[in-house]
């Protein structure tokens, strides 16, 4: 701990000193303009070197250091991970003819475990881990068709919805991966009809577990590893109608409508019929004042072996799910120099009632299963929920939000949320000696991030997580996530 500690500290000093030199230079050239840039110019031709062809390329290096996260007890066996992640991708978009595109996009990690890791894909070693490069984009694109606003592709593309960076349940088809990549294999049809303020998406999506269901990848990814790389643990369907309406002035109404069906690959997956009926509601009524509020309820059902039996009638029953979730947050704007910003933001997730054995109440984030606001709490849920990373439920937190921009190019944001559980009992906990089953405060929890952009090519953050755990969790440890980054864009 002291060790990385000691990393974190010396990486602020380094990003301090690295944005005060950068900050000087600028404020040095601000009364003299700007050489050409000869670079900026061989770069713009290198990457758009015909009006029919772009592409691109960016690697992200990161160290992370996690401490209680995944197994909540000092004394457990890697309770402690410290690793490098490097991950590097290429893409490229090429336009045959007029309103259609084809873009690839091709992405690869590798890991240096510093302590024994807690993959098991890796048989629990130290050492450097090679692991296996993805398609992660492979999708044809044709909009305007017909002369009218609507856009269709296929393929293996990203699918997000909600607001940048707080999409809530449509992020992430490969939670497994640990944003490594992010895509869908679907079909999406976008209609924006601009005389009425409406945008009106439908998407299908199938999506398998294995990552070399539709086409191969480059390294080992599958049963012949000490364990497989699954990118989740069902293959999956659904479809989502999705409505965006901004006809009312400073206001964005949004409907949904989601079914996702699971068909169990992996020990741990389930089979489920869930849908979803949900509303989001956004706008900045007053010059300083922002809000955003959504909701959505769930029904269907769902069978799931990893239901702890005395919570279920039969391990191999059906049960009706009736779930539902809400989030909201609300921003006062300084509109100052420094941009500072408020926010108190609350967020709920049902969880399942173990009296109600014929019954799930929890709510499930579909493909929202994404470090959306927490990259610690993500991993914390893999013990209580059937061994599956952020498949968050059974939350309640709330609490102030601060964001400002102290220079030129640099952010800093700081959160606290309270955290309760409405259900002091996870039917699907893989260890009974975590949980008290008897408390429902999860702990206080505390974030702060520091983002820095040197230029167009080079920007790195510093991230840190603390959660002090409560009367939900059988030891009282601290959980520790710290994160330094460094990414480079071409």
């Amino acid at each position: 701990m002291k060790k990385s500690v000691l990393k974190l500290a010396v990486g602020i000093a380094v990003f301090a000193a690295t944005s005060a030199i950068t900050q000087a230079q600028t404020a040095a050239t601000t009364n003299t303009a700007a050489p050409p840039n000869a670079f900026e110019d061989f770069v713009k031709q290198a990457k758009n070197p015909t009006d029919w062809f772009t592409w691109g390329g960016d690697v992200r290096l990161r160290n992370e250091y996690m401490n209680n996260n995944l197994f909540m007890n000092e004394s457990a066996p890697l309770h402690e991970q410290d690793y490098f992640r490097f991950r590097e991708r290429i893409w490229a978009s090429v336009m045959p003819v007029t309103n259609v595109s084809v873009n690839l996009r091709f992405s690869g990690e590798q890991r240096e475990w510093m302590k024994p890791a807690f993959a098991s894909q890796y048989g629990f070693g130290e050492g450097f881990e090679e692991r296996y490069g993805i398609l992660d984009n492979a999708y044809v694109k044709w909009s305007n068709i017909g002369g009218v606003p609507l856009s269709i592709s296929a393929g293996r593309q990203d699918v997000q919805f909600g607001d940048a960076g707080n999409w809530w349940l449509v992020a992430d088809g490969t939670p497994n991966d640990g944003s490594w990549s992010s895509f869908l294999d679907s079909i999406r049809a976008t209609y924006d009809a601009k005389d009425i303020q409406t945008k009106i998406d439908v998407v299908y999506i199938y999506q398998n577990a294995d990552p070399e269901a539709w086409m191969p990848t480059l390294g080992e990814s599958g049963d012949n590893t000490p364990a497989p790389y699954n990118l989740t643990e069902q293959n999956e369907q659904g479809v989502i109608l999705y409505l965006s309406n901004k006809s009312v002035e400073n206001m964005q109404l949004d409907g949904y409508f989601i079914y996702k069906r699971d068909n169990q690959a992996y020990a741990n997956g389930d089979n489920a019929d869930i849908y979803t009926i949900g509303s989001k509601i956004s706008g900045t009524p007053a010059t300083n004042w922002a809000y955003s509020v959504e909701g959505a309820y769930q029904f269907g059902r769902k069978q799931d072996a990893t239901v702890g039996a005395a919570y279920v009638n039969s391990t191999t029953d059906w049960r009706n799910i009736n779930a539902y979730g809400a989030n909201g947050k609300l921003t006062y704007l300084f509109r100052d120099k420094y941009n500072n910003q408020v926010s108190l933001i609350g967020e709920i997730l049902s969880g399942d009632d173990p009296k109600t054995k014929g019954t799930d109440e929890m709510f499930d984030i579909l493909w929202g299963r994404y470090p959306r606001w927490s990259e610690l709490y993500v991993y914390s849920y893999v013990m209580e929920t059937s061994k599956k990373i952020g498949q968050m439920n059974n939350v309640i937190r709330f609490g102030p939000n601060w964001t400002c921009t102290p220079i030129k190019d640099t952010t800093f944001s700081a959160t606290y949320n309270a955290m309760f559980a409405p259900v002091d009992t996870p039917t699907r906990q893989q260890n009974t000696s975590y949980f008290t089953d008897n408390g429902s405060f999860r702990g206080h929890y505390l974030q702060t991030v520091l983002k820095h952009k040197f230029n167009d090519h080079v920007s790195a953050h510093l991230w840190a997580e603390f959660v002090w755990m409560g009367d939900y969790y059988q030891q009282k440890d601290l959980m520790t996530f710290l994160r330094a980054e460094i990414l480079l864009t071409f």
